[in-house]
């Protein structure tokens, strides 16, 4: 199966069209976001004041890029364990969040909201940050300076090769993958 093109922003439509195992190749643009970026992200909720990028059908990249090296847009660039946004992701899939980016499986609530809401959840290869850092044209900081790594970034990608471990339905990957497996090998017995 080829892989399906998608280019941000992440709307209902693009969401709709994804299907748990797909292989995507992403261009546009994405933000960075970690830990301590999402804790400031739901202060600033909380207290109504402006997000620091439009949330609505973007895509957030957990991801703590390393340092450029001279010439380079951006240092290794791979993902995080997204489990430890799980406490915040809700709320910002309420508010429009559309698309996440990382390793690793996702709590009930976080499926939940991406059921109700209409999002999808890209997991990207861990251990290969280098070569995603080539997808990467280009990176600003927009928010959160102080945070380093964690800071908020705006970046440009092409051709970003993801797969759709959750989709819109709540189908997940982890899950199918892990039964489907479990099968063959009773099968092979």
């Amino acid at each position: 199966m080829e892989a399906r093109i998608i280019t941000t922003p992440l709307d209902n439509d693009n969401v709709r069209i994804l299907n748990c195992g797909d292989t995507v190749l992403l261009s546009g643009t994405i933000y960075t976001a970690r830990d301590a970026a999402h804790i400031r992200l739901l202060d600033a909720v909380g207290q109504g004041k402006p997000l620091p990028f439009e949330v609505e059908n973007a895509i957030v990249y957990y991801v703590g890029p390393t340092p450029s090296k001279p010439g380079r847009v951006i240092g290794s660039a791979g993902p995080t364990t997204s489990g430890r946004m799980d406490v915040y992701t809700p709320a910002l899939i309420a508010l429009g969040l559309t698309g996440m980016i990382g390793k690793g499986t996702r709590s009930p609530e976080v499926v939940a909201a991406i059921k109700e809401h209409g999002a999808v959840y890209f997991g990207a290869l861990g251990g290969a940050g280098a070569l995603l850092a080539n997808c990467i044209v280009s990176s600003e900081v927009v928010a959160y300076e102080d945070l380093g790594a964690e800071a908020v970034r705006r970046l440009t990608v092409k051709d970003m090769p993801l797969t759709v471990v959750i989709d819109c339905e709540g189908n997940d990957l982890y899950t199918i993958g892990r039964t489907e497996y479990l099968k063959q090998m009773t099968n092979d017995k």
